[in-house]
């Protein structure tokens, strides 16, 4: 449970008692692009061509993309669509960091 104090003085507690419906699905993308990232690895180690590395680095990169998407999606589904109904400038302004940072 936390609190938000709104501009005019008004006190917010609740807490994010949510589900995040994608969280298996996350979990998953995240086992398998650990599997890519590890592959990655072992190709440098093993010396292969550089070109070859860069395709499997290049599938890795659009691998942690696609999982911070289905993040996005999911905590504007859900906290996003809480935060506004109940006034939750902070988690909005989270929000907006987020995808700054995320989209760089």
């Amino acid at each position: 449970m936390h609190e938000h104090i709104l501009p005019d003085g008004t006190i917010i507690q609740h807490s994010h008692t949510h589900t995040h419906t994608h969280t298996k699905a996350v979990l998953n993308r995240m086992a398998r692009l650990i599997g890519h990232l590890e592959s990655t690895k072992k190709m440098i180690e093993d010396g292969r061509d550089c070109s070859e590395v860069l395709i499997q680095l290049s599938a890795v990169d659009a691998a942690i993309k696609g999982v911070g998407r289905i993040i996005l999606k999911d905590h504007i589904e859900h906290c996003i669509v809480d935060a506004v109904k109940t006034g939750d400038d902070a988690e909005i302004e989270k929000l907006t960091k987020a995808i700054d940072q995320f989209i760089k």
